[in-house]
């Protein structure tokens, strides 16, 4: 995608006065050049063009917010002293992966009095013998090169200014907010899964009751049936007989030769 265009998605209907940070990171610039960026973004407090194929940043307008520059990874081999015209409140630069060769392509620097970090990682500059100790000669302003201090101590991470931090404060916290939603919606979710679930158990529960329910009623009506006929089986063979009959309805023949008898 072209720098211009990125730039137009970026904006998202903002004005430029408007935007603190700006990330532009992986687009095409012209003939590696900056495009489309103006002074209107005078609000502006962290930018990052992060290989975009730059060749030079003669085209980047006056910044005075700007506090952080990203222009890793791009091709850039000198022209710095842009930076102390155009971003003089500067203080977090970062060239890594750039074509400087030598330690006088840094002496532009000189003239960014607030510039505490500054990073060369995978540039020609940091192979050369004592480094280090040129470049903090150098540069006195410095505190952090290439992520640790003078005396070797790595740069804490939580660095405000070196994390860009609080630049889209009300983007994080509409971010933020937006989190609490949707974890409230999984909650209210959740609720609604487990009573569905108990509900469940309440059903297979009383299924459960009405089957013990029948089992014990027909356990109850055997055990009945078994005491009849055991007292059955007490009877003399007469009566037992008797009985039989008057159940089923019919009558014993012995008493229907009494009834002719008489």
């Amino acid at each position: 995608m072209e720098m211009r265009k990125r730039l137009t998605l970026e904006l998202r209907n903002k004005k430029p006065g408007e935007v603190k940070e700006l990330v532009l990171d992986n687009c095409r610039s012209d003939d590696g050049k900056i495009v489309g960026l103006s002074s209107d973004f005078e609000n502006l407090e962290f930018l990052s063009m992060i290989n975009v194929n730059l060749l030079s940043i003669s085209n980047l307008p006056k910044l005075n917010k700007l506090r952080k520059l990203e222009l890793s990874d791009n091709r850039i081999s000198g022209g710095l002293e842009v930076l102390a015209e155009r971003t003089p409140n500067l203080t977090h630069l970062n060239l890594s992966g750039n074509k400087i060769k030598d330690i006088n392509t840094l002496e532009p620097l000189k003239k960014l009095p607030n510039l505490h970090s500054l990073d060369l990682f995978n540039c020609e500059v940091t192979m050369l013998i004592n480094y280090r100790e040129s470049v903090f000669t150098l540069l006195p302003q410095l505190t952090y090169l290439d992520g640790f201090d003078a005396d070797e101590q790595e740069a804490p991470d939580s660095d405000p200014e070196a994390d860009g931090d609080g630049l889209e404060d009300e983007y994080e916290n509409g971010e933020g907010e937006e989190e609490e939603d949707d974890d409230e919606e999984d909650d209210l979710d959740e609720e609604v899964i487990d009573e569905e679930d108990d509900e469940d158990d309440d059903l297979e529960g009383e299924e459960e009751e009405d089957g013990v329910d029948d089992e014990e009623e027909d356990e109850e009506e055997d055990g009945e049936d078994e005491e009849d006929d055991e007292a059955d089986d007490d009877l003399p063979r007469g009566e037992k007989r008797k009985r039989n009959l008057e159940d089923e309805g019919e009558e014993d023949p012995e008493d229907e030769e009494d009834d002719e008898d008489d």
